[in-house]
């Protein structure tokens, strides 16, 4: 079992570059594997390893500046749901391509997931999904307005043309683990939005916080992981990942006669001419040869998620095996 660790915050440093190396080699000396994303305003990843490993690296970040009080938000995994360990440096450790929005002066008010049910059930409240449409696609709170975006960069756009709709309306926000928010919900006070909310640890702590009888989340919630999706209580979900598009897939989205495994689905199978098909078709090929000779495809950034699923659906077997 692998502790898995979603972690973001929002400071000041000076040179990042600097605290790369040694992010990476600590990594490397405890066997954790994930992305890290270093910038000036701060970092923001994902990591999975130990119990010893994700307590050292949790440790080593809290102690670098400004991030004494870090909060992280942990689940499992029963494969370890990375391939590799990186740390890269980036503009912004959420693109929103927003030069003057910083989290740090002034953001939304935090509602704690056990309150978040009673909030977006208010008739002058509009729910605002902050994330990507393929990750909405799989999952999202009931009522929630889903602004079709393809990446968050486009988020200010969508806003701009929108904001009318919900005007005399209180705004309440969500994302994955809540870093989408804390830009978003910045922007909207910065146009002149006077009452802005979001949910606290995102869709992560409410899904491990509240029970599945009271849920108001419909779906399962993608993450950027090998995992793919997680569901209530943070248990793995149903879905694999489309090498080609990286795009999630369902179980039924597998028995699509436009899915391939490693070379498309029912949603990219008209995003690629053939000849890309082919080159993804003697990937997987390759791949398939390294498992027979038992070792891993250096490009098969996929194994885990496919070994999941295998397991998956031996637990399924098992489980009707027994009901018979």
């Amino acid at each position: 079992m692998y502790i898995v660790a979603a972690l973001y915050h929002f400071t000041r440093f000076a040179d990042p570059a600097a605290l790369q190396g040694p992010l990476l080699d600590l990594a490397r000396a405890h066997g954790v594997r994930g992305s890290l994303l270093l910038a000036q305003e701060g970092i923001n990843g994902t990591i999975a390893g130990s119990r010893a490993g994700i307590d050292a690296m949790i440790a080593h970040i809290r102690a670098l500046p400004g991030c004494a009080d870090l909060e992280w938000k942990e689940s499992t995994a029963s494969e370890m749901p990375f391939g590799k360990m990186k740390v890269r440096l980036k503009r912004e450790i959420v693109t929103m391509g927003q030069p003057d929005v910083d989290p740090r002066a002034k953001v939304g008010h935090y509602v704690e997931a056990k309150d978040w049910n009673a909030l977006i059930s208010a008739p002058d409240v509009v729910v605002i999904d902050t994330r990507n449409d393929y990750e909405v696609a799989i999952g999202t709170f009931e009522g929630a307005v889903d602004p079709l975006t393809k990446s968050f960069g486009e988020f200010p756009a969508w806003w701009a043309e929108n904001a009318e709709r919900f005007h005399n309306k209180r705004v309440a926000m969500f994302c994955t683990g809540g870093i989408r928010c804390e830009k978003s919900t910045n922007y909207l006070i910065s146009q002149g939005v006077e009452e802005v909310y979001h949910l606290k640890g995102g869709i992560l702590k409410y899904l491990e916080e509240v029970p599945e009888t009271e849920s108001k989340w419909q779906g399962e919630c993608f993450v950027f992981d090998q995992r793919v999706s997680v569901g209530h209580g943070l248990v793995e979900g149903d879905y694999c990942m489309c090498h080609a598009c990286r795009r999630p897939v369902s179980p039924e989205g597998r028995q699509h006669p436009d899915y391939e495994e490693g070379v498309s689905c029912a949603a990219c199978i008209g995003e690629f001419d053939e000849a890309r098909r082919a080159g993804f078709r003697e990937r997987m090929h390759q791949i398939r040869l390294a498992e027979a000779r038992g070792v891993r495809h250096m490009g098969d950034d996929n194994a885990q998620a496919r070994q999941a699923e295998a397991k998956r659906a031996r637990r399924k077997a098992q489980a009707e095996s027994k009901a018979e």
